[in-house]
C-alpha cells in the first residue's frame, strides 16, 4: 500500500516507523530537510522536502498513485489544506489529519470535515487523545500506564512492583494456579529497560514493571495481589490550564462521583479562560513550580498531581516538588521518551506520553483488517491489538494451545458475544471472537497474517 505522511516530527516518524516495518510504500514530507534526512536514513522510506500543502510537492511524493494520506503537521491549517489538495486534486481517498485548536473541534462545526467541505475522513486531537489518558491515569492511580479495551470491559494495567508485592519470585504458572478465578493475565515484564512477553515459568521481582490484561470488575483485586492500594481519587490538582488541564478539568466537573479540582496556570489570559469554562473548580493565576502557589493549592491535601503545561522539564520539576510538598501521587506529561528512565529515580509515579497516544489513535484507523482498537506502549517497543476474528483467519476454529503464536505475542483475552474470557489452553477462538493481543513491536507482521488481513479502514 502507498502513504504519505506529511509532517516528520515525533508522530509522524512513528507512524513511518511501524508502517515501514510492514512492508508499505511510505513517502515521508516535511518542510525540514533535516527532518526527512532523518527519516530516509533511518527507516525504510523516502523522503520529499516541500510543504506538504503544495500540490507540486504532493505531486513528488507521489500522490498521483496513493491510497492514504495522513497530515501531522504542526500546522492544523497545513493538515487541512493537506487533505483538500489530496482529495480535489489527486483523488486519495483516505485522508487523515491531526488537528490540535478545539475550535475546529466543537461538535456543532463537525458538518466541517464533510466530502463536499473539508475532505477529512478521521481527525485526530492530542489534545483529547491526551486527556482522556490523564483521566485513565488519574481512575488507576496505583498504575504508571493504563488502558481500556472491549469497550471497556478489560483494562491493561501497568504496575512497577515493589520489595513488598507478596507474589515476587513466584512463576506465572502458579500465580494461575494460586488465584485460579482471577480474570487476569500478565502479557508484558520490563525488567532493566527491556521489554518481553513472559513464558508460564518466569518469575517477577522486584524493580519489575508489567503489564497486566484485567477484567474490569478484577482491577482492584489484581492491583491488591500485586501490592498496590486502590484509593480513590477525591482531590487533584492539575499544573497547566491549556487545553489538556482544561479537558481534564470539565471531565472532573462532569463525573458523578464528585472530584474536587484545583488547576495552576502561569499565563495570565490563559487562566482567566479556564476560570470562564469552569463552574466549580477554582483556577489559581500563579507558577506550578512555586511552594507558596502549591500551599496555596492545599497540595499536602490532594491525592494526586496532574502536570500538563507545554514544557517536558516543567513538568518533571513541578512534579518532583508537588511531591516534596506532601503530595502522594505525581503525574507528568512527558513528550521526550528519553526523560522517561528518570520518572523512577524522581519518584514520578506515572507519565503520559502525548506521542505514544496520538500514534495509537492513527494507527487504530488504519491498522489491517477489522482492528477495532491499537495501544502502543513504551518506545514503540510493542502494540496491545484487539481484533475481531475472521472467517478467513488462521485462529478460526482452533484451540489457544494449537495456534503457532510467536514467543512475542501473548492472547490477553477473549470476548464470545458479550463474555469476556480469560485465554484457557483448551479454549477454542471461533469466527466474530474479538481477540486481545499483546504482541513485541517485530512480530506484529506475523499477528496481522494469523488475523488474515491486509490494510483497509472504512
Amino acid at each position: 500500500m502507498k502513504i504519505i505522511i506529511c509532517g516528520a516530527g515525533q508522530v509522524g516518524w512513528q507512524i513511518a516507523r511501524h508502517l515501514s516495518v510492514e512492508k508499505n510504500d511510505v513517502t515521508v514530507v516535511d518542510s525540514n530537510p533535516e527532518l526527512v534526512r532523518r527519516a530516509a536514513d533511518t527507516l525504510d522510506v523516502q523522503g520529499v522536502a516541500g510543504f506538504a500543502s503544495y500540490p507540486e510537492v504532493l505531486e513528488r511524493a507521489g500522490a498521483r498513485d496513493a491510497d492514504l494520506i495522513i497530515a501531522a503537521t504542526h500546522s492544523d491549517e497545513v493538515n487541512m489544506v493537506t487533505c483538500q489538495v489530496a482529495h480535489s486534486v489527486f483523488g486519495i481517498t483516505r485522508k487523515i489529519a491531526r488537528i490540535r485548536a478545539q475550535g475546529y473541534l466543537e461538535a456543532i462545526y463537525s458538518d466541517l470535515y464533510r466530502t463536499d467541505h473539508l475532505p477529512i475522513d478521521v481527525v485526530i486531537s492530542p489534545e483529547r487523545e491526551v486527556a482522556e489518558a490523564a483521566l485513565q491515569r488519574i481512575a488507576a492511580p496505583a498504575t504508571f500506564d493504563t488502558e481500556n479495551f472491549l469497550g471497556g470491559r478489560v483494562q491493561l494495567l501497568g504496575i512497577a512492583l515493589d520489595e513488598d508485592c507478596p507474589v515476587l519470585n513466584t512463576p506465572l504458572r502458579q500465580l494461575t494456579e494460586l488465584f485460579s478465578t482471577l480474570r487476569a493475565i500478565v502479557a508484558g515484564v520490563r525488567r532493566e529497560g527491556r521489554l518481553f512477553a513472559p513464558e508460564a515459568g518466569d518469575q517477577l521481582y522486584a524493580a519489575d514493571q508489567i503489564y497486566v490484561f484485567s477484567h474490569i470488575e478484577d482491577v482492584n483485586r489484581t492491583l491488591e495481589i500485586f501490592g498496590k492500594s486502590t484509593k480513590k481519587q477525591e482531590r487533584v490538582v492539575i499544573i497547566g490550564g491549556g487545553n489538556v488541564g482544561l479537558a481534564v478539568a470539565r471531565a472532573l466537573e462532569r463525573r458523578t462521583d464528585r472530584v474536587r479540582a484545583k488547576v495552576i496556570e502561569y499565563d495570565r489570559a490563559q487562566a482567566e479562560r479556564a476560570a470562564d469554562a469552569l463552574e466549580r473548580t477554582i483556577v489559581l493565576n500563579g507558577d506550578g513550580m512555586d511552594m507558596d502557589i502549591l500551599q496555596e493549592a492545599n497540595i499536602d491535601r490532594a491525592d494526586a498531581v496532574l502536570v500538563v503545561t507545554d514544557d517536558d522539564k516543567t513538568n518533571i520539576l513541578a512534579a518532583v516538588r508537588a511531591k516534596q510538598a506532601g503530595c502522594p501521587m505525581a503525574i507528568a506529561l512527558i513528550n521526550d521518551p528519553t526523560l522517561v528512565p528518570l520518572m523512577g529515580p524522581l519518584d514520578i509515579d506515572a507519565y503520559i506520553n502525548p506521542r505514544a497516544t496520538t500514534v495509537s489513535s492513527i494507527l487504530r484507523h488504519i491498522r489491517h483488517g477489522r482492528v477495532r482498537e491499537i495501544y502502543s506502549i513504551g518506545d514503540a517497543e510493542a502494540e496491545v491489538i484487539e481484533a475481531q476474528v475472521l472467517s478467513t483467519s488462521p485462529l478460526t476454529g482452533r484451540l489457544v494451545r494449537d495456534i503457532d503464536f510467536p514467543e512475542g505475542v501473548l492472547v490477553g483475552a477473549l470476548l464470545k458475544g458479550d463474555q469476556v474470557l480469560k485465554p484457557r489452553p483448551d479454549l477454542k477462538v471461533e469466527e466474530g471472537d474479538v481477540i486481545l493481543l499483546f504482541s513485541m513491536a517485530g512480530d506484529v507482521p506475523e499477528v496481522e497474517r494469523l488475523l488474515q488481513v491486509s490494510i483497509d479502514f472504512f
